[in-house]
């Protein structure tokens, strides 16, 4: 059974940063690709980065590249998404996920879900 469990959400003003956290459960976290999607008030849910097993890959969705970064710690079976310059955009409720890459695609395949954490950005 793998369980993902987010913290870092909250409210924070325009071009303030946030750095959102998941922990992991399960022996196999690290064989796995880990990612984060976000769901805003009224839209579909959509893929916002990814990073590789080994980490030796990551990609993001166009309009968070730049500002935002994924890092993973095996060891601590643990994801991060650290937010910069946050826009009133970016808000949503944030889910870490696990799964794997997909081939030219820049999104992943995903087989668990975390239950989320809400990110507000104020302008």
């Amino acid at each position: 059974q793998v369980q993902l469990l987010e913290s870092g959400g909250g409210l924070v003003q325009a071009g303030d940063s946030l750095r959102l956290s998941c922990a992991a459960s399960g022996r196999t976290f690290s064989l796995y690709t880990m990612g984060w999607f976000r769901q805003a008030p009224g839209k579909e849910r959509e893929f916002v980065a990814a990073v590789t097993a080994s980490s030796a890959g990551t990609w993001y969705t166009d309009s968070v590249k730049g500002r935002f970064t994924i890092s993973r710690d095996n060891g601590k079976k643990m994801v991060y998404l650290q937010m910069d310059d946050l826009k009133p955009q970016d808000t949503a409720v944030y889910y870490c996920v696990r799964g794997r890459a997909i081939p030219t695609k820049p999104t992943m395949e995903v087989d668990y879900w975390g239950q989320g954490t809400q990110v507000t950005v104020s302008s």
